[in-house]
């Protein structure tokens, strides 16, 4: 594994990162994919609630909240 590969919900607030892999199955997949999280797409990490979940991030224009639960399925690498 690359050294600035990590799951999504590690990435410092201001960094953005490339889709590299989904690792969620069924329902939770569908969802990730319908929100435009497919590979290659560009995912800015924004802000981090007050008690640190949801995390806010920006994907294809569009400001999402996701909790560390769901951003951990999701492979991306630093840029």
């Amino acid at each position: 594994m690359k050294k600035n590969v990590m799951p999504l919900h590690l990435i410092p607030c201001g960094k953005s990162a490339k889709v590299t892999e989904l690792t969620s199955y069924g329902n939770s997949r569908r969802r990730m994919l319908d929100l435009g999280l497919i590979i290659d797409t560009i995912v800015e990490s924004l802000r981090k609630s007050p008690s640190g979940d949801p995390i806010a991030y920006e994907i294809r224009g569009a400001v999402i909240a996701l909790r560390s639960e769901e951003a951990s399925r999701i492979i991306v690498e630093l840029i």
